[in-house]
């Protein structure tokens, strides 16, 4: 029997080992899970947090053309699963058809959709030097911003194990405090051959709220492609890797099951 892929890309401010808990439920139920790191990335994010250097240059159109390749490496069309950019990721690849499915988590917007004027004020805070390469948040813009409906204990065991500081370079290519949007932060909406997508929000997200998800969700409406829309209550950003992530993990791996995407292919 062969194993369906799943690749997990995360977003901004998160490191990979954000998806260790997807990765080892999507694995026990046979699926081969990968996460793979942004290019550069250390192994751990404390590591990445005192040499952050690395992570300085990278945009958009770099972390598209990564996944791409990675996406692509493999003899069976994998799953895509992205968080925040890397939703946006997801929703690119699949709708230029590369990928067999994609789940889009409190994804950035794609196309004309705009951010809302909060995350403008966090990716430029007055004590940032405007030629730092890098955008940092504290323990407590992390709670405040990200995972505002977890406790205060809780949201700092998330901080020291997962965030990592954010290329300046890709929050412009987002479009955030009214920069002009990379022509990467697209997808095509009208692509009828794709592979199913699945939009998820946390209705509590104060970094990319409810409705940004919702209007993403309404683009794709007069599309025949398989789109589908699920909505938590009182999540918020951090919905992947605070206590209540399997219950959106396992919300999607009963999504993959009613699209029949299995975890394993019969040989012929």
């Amino acid at each position: 029997m062969n194993r369906t892929p799943v690749v997990f890309i995360h977003g901004a401010w998160l490191h990979a080992l954000s998806w260790e808990s997807w990765a080892e439920r999507f694995a026990s139920r046979g699926f081969l899970a990968l996460t793979p790191g942004w290019p550069g990335e250390a192994a751990a994010a404390g590591e990445v947090r005192k040499s952050p250097e690395t992570l300085g240059g990278i945009g958009l159109d770099a972390l598209t053309d990564h996944y791409a390749r990675i996406v692509r490496s493999f003899d069976i069309s994998p799953v895509i699963v992205g968080h925040s950019v890397g939703g946006l990721i997801a929703q690119h690849l699949i709708g230029a058809n590369v990928g067999r499915a994609a789940v889009a988590i409190a994804s950035a917007p794609i196309n004309d959709i705009p951010l809302p004027a909060f995350p403008a004020r966090l990716w430029t805070p007055a004590q940032t030097d405007a030629a730092d390469r890098l955008v940092s948040l504290s323990p407590e813009q992390f709670h405040h911003v990200f995972a505002n409906t977890v406790g205060a204990e809780e949201s700092d065991r998330l901080f020291e194990r997962y965030v990592v500081p954010a290329p300046r370079g890709l929050l412009t290519d987002l479009g955030c405090a009214g920069a002009v949007r990379s022509p990467r932060a697209v997808a095509d909406i009208g692509n009828a051959g794709r592979g199913p997508l699945l939009l998820i929000s946390g209705q509590g997200d104060r970094l990319v709220p409810d409705s940004v998800t919702r209007a993403v969700y309404k683009q794709y409406g007069d599309s025949t492609a398989v789109t589908d829309l699920k909505q938590f209550a009182d999540r918020a950003h951090s919905l992947v890797i605070d206590s209540g992530w399997r219950f959106v993990a396992d919300y999607v791996l009963g999504w993959l099951d009613e699209r029949g995407i299995r975890a394993h292919l019969a040989e012929n």
